[in-house]
């Protein structure tokens, strides 16, 4: 297993950084709603974060790396009430569009972290904690010298995997064919998950169809998931962890 340090590869990070302003909306809806919803990762007091107390009950968590705008969270939070959603994102604009949903739909169960998930996983979620982790189309780095840039990595795995409960998921989604090779290459290799099929699953009909997802449908990028659980029986702490 990888040490700490080797989890945060040069060049690596779960966002692409780019400069995106908030609406007049969104930022109402920030100065209204962060306090009570939201948390800046450099904020956060040092160790584990107490998921129960920030959500006010104790429900399954589930992670969503890299929540864009927040369309497809916002519809899994209202069709799944009962479970706890956390929704990572580093764009402010994107996080304001989310609690515009959260809004107009009185979503109880979403909160959100302004930072980058990878440090959020590494430095304040406990070991089996989380019930879920899903990454949705992240940045596919699609020049090949840009792939090394890529969050899906074995380092990367390990550790979501470190942090998912005993039966547990990691579900992730791309629509470039490459990545979705490496993907499945590189869970495949992690030893704490099991895919769920013996290649790609089908496609979730509960994931909801974003506006992302079917410009590439439209532009003839073929849409894969894919869906690995947790063992029940092996629970590891990975060394220098």
């Amino acid at each position: 297993m990888e040490t700490m340090d080797q989890v945060r590869q040069p060049g690596v990070f779960s966002h692409v950084r780019r400069s995106v302003r908030m609406t007049v909306g969104q930022q109402r809806v920030w100065e209204t709603h962060w306090s009570e919803l939201g948390r800046k990762l450099e904020e956060l007091p040092a160790g584990t974060l107490d998921l129960d107390a920030w959500f006010g009950r104790t429900a399954p968590v589930v992670l969503e790396i890299g929540s864009g705008m927040g369309e497809a969270t916002a519809q899994l939070a209202e069709a799944a009430p009962g479970v706890n959603h956390l929704a990572a994102e580093v764009y402010p604009a994107g996080l304001g569009q989310l609690m515009l949903a959260v809004e107009k739909s009185d979503l109880g169960n979403v909160r959100l972290l302004h930072g980058d998930a990878l440090d959020f996983l590494r430095d304040h979620v406990a070991p089996d904690t989380l019930d879920g982790v899903r990454i949705y189309f992240p940045d596919p780095w699609q020049k090949k010298r840009h792939n090394k840039r890529r969050l899906v990595k074995s380092p990367f795995v390990s550790l979501v995997a470190s942090r998912l409960r005993p039966g547990g998921t990691l579900h992730l989604a791309t629509d470039w064919a490459d990545y979705a090779d490496e993907m499945l290459e590189v869970c495949t290799a992690e030893p704490l998950l099991a895919n769920q099929y013996d290649s790609w699953a089908p496609r979730p009909s509960w994931r909801p169809l974003t506006k992302f997802e079917s410009r590439a449908q439209v532009e003839g990028r073929v849409c894969r998931d894919l869906l690995l659980t947790k063992s029940q029986s092996t629970k590891v702490t990975p060394s220098g962890w």
